[in-house]
């Protein structure tokens, strides 16, 4: 018996194409290690992730292993919290970006300059 493979093209409109390039999320492990006095943590939904280079904000788009404002997540002493966010897609041009927890009082989460690699996937520490 023999077989005979058949290469299929397909087409797809360029605004299309833009679009479902654009879907991609990033995705951001982060790791919170409490001492003696921070020992709560929590995310607000007004947390981004900011292009570098466009100036391009991103909304957080989910959460997992950490409660929104108001509501705190509290960390025994001396051990960590893992959590991971979830945001749209950079645009290709993006080389590095921050990420930034914009809150009308002081203790927002900042990681700055994280280099962009090509998984879209980081691990961080937020101190």
């Amino acid at each position: 018996m023999t077989q005979t493979i058949v290469e299929e093209k397909i087409f797809i409109q360029n605004e299309l194409l833009h679009e479902i390039e654009e879907e991609k999320q990033v995705i951001i492990h982060c790791q919170m290690i409490a001492d003696e006095y921070s020992n709560a943590a929590r995310i607000w939904p007004s947390t981004y992730i900011i292009d570098n280079q466009s100036g391009q904000r991103n909304q957080l788009l989910f959460a997992d292993g950490i409660t929104m404002y108001p509501t705190w997540t509290y960390i025994k002493e001396y051990s960590s919290l893992n959590f991971t966010l979830i945001f749209g897609g950079l645009p290709k041009s993006c080389k590095s970006f921050d990420l930034v927890e914009i809150i009308p009082q002081a203790g927002g989460f900042e990681y700055r300059k994280i280099p962009r690699n090509k998984t879209d996937v980081y691990h961080i520490n937020l101190d």
